[in-house]
């Protein structure tokens, strides 16, 4: 059975709903560094819902709108009742210039003769204003609005700038120019510890926590958390000025929640495990390096791919492995 136009309308307004409460929710819980990634994933959806309800919408009216024009009675709220009010104005007026002849000229009226003249009853019906249909008008005007928001809509997205299409095109050149293959990491807000877990893991090397009392017992990207974690407590003077809070506070959220990961994990974790981090992004390659480079030999490299658009819930990180 196919929807109404009230139906959708009311199917409509709840999706609308729902939307929003997720937009409130997500960007209600968005920390510093992903409020933009939220807050362009909450534009883009409600941006796709506008335009798939314009597009329903559109469609319902080319074929239901001349029979949902003959249904009784929709009741139209504040609106319906300004047009009531609009109609007691003009059947007001109507009523007033119904009784106010304008009288011919005198030639004519000598001229005219009992025959010509219509009787009374019919010059009555003659000046009656048809009755207006203001369930078609509503719907054809609604209708009329739905289309002019669905066509701004498509014109808006035909001169947007494919950002995602850009990144993808700037890292697959990398990739093939240094022979990788990209392995994908769960968006799960740990993507930068996973990802750096397994390149240890492809390199050779123990992902093992710093601290006697810590355990490896989980997922493996839980120890490179430990790890980051500890160093920069153990150097607090290197990165406690990059920090908005107390030092801490901010490494007991890298090591024990889904904090996301920047760069001053990266450089944590260059330090602790004594490589070299290559990230490639952006059309480049940022190299992280640690701190007593000079007194280490035979570096290993870890590469990541970090991505700013390719993903809807904002910054990610995968792991890029040499090629067979």
């Amino acid at each position: 059975m196919e929807e109404t136009v009230e139906q959708m309308q009311v199917r409509h307004r709840k999706e609308q709903r729902d939307l929003q409460s997720r937009v409130t929710s997500k960007k209600k819980n968005a920390t510093k560094k992903t409020r933009k990634g939220v807050n362009d994933e909450c534009a883009e959806l409600e941006r796709q819902l506008s335009q798939r309800h314009a597009d329903e919408l559109k469609s319902l009216a080319g074929g239901d709108a001349s029979e949902q024009a003959a249904q009784p009675g929709e009741e139209g709220g504040d609106e319906d009742e300004d047009e009531d009010e609009d109609e007691d104005v003009e059947g007001a007026l109507a009523a007033q210039l119904q009784g106010t002849a304008i009288a011919p000229p005198r030639a004519q009226q000598q001229q005219q003769t009992p025959a010509d003249s219509p009787p009374q009853q019919d010059q009555q019906q003659q000046q009656q204003p048809k009755k207006r249909n203001r369930q078609k008008e509503r719907l054809a005007r609604r209708a009329a609005e739905q289309e002019a928001a669905a066509d701004a809509a498509h014109s808006e997205a035909a001169h947007m700038i494919d950002h995602r299409g850009i990144e993808r095109a700037y890292m697959a050149k990398e990739f093939a120019a240094h022979a990788l293959v990209e392995k994908d990491i769960a968006p799960d807000g740990h993507c930068l510890f996973s990802a750096v877990a397994d390149q240890l893991a492809a390199n050779g090397i123990a992902v093992v926590v710093s601290s006697s009392s810590s355990t490896t017992d989980g997922p493996a990207y839980k120890a490179v958390r430990q790890r980051a974690a500890d160093y920069m407590e153990a150097h607090g003077d290197e990165y406690a000025g990059f920090l908005e809070e107390p030092l801490a506070a901010y490494a007991a959220k890298i090591r024990d929640t889904a904090e996301w990961g920047g760069q001053l994990e990266l450089a944590a974790l260059a330090n602790a495990y004594g490589v070299e981090i290559r990230v490639v992004q952006d059309g480049r390659i940022g190299v992280v390096r640690p701190a007593a480079e000079d007194t280490r030999e035979g570096l290993k490299t870890l590469w990541l791919a970090y991505y700013r658009h390719g993903y809807s819930l904002g910054e990610h990180y995968n792991s890029l492995r040499k090629a067979a």
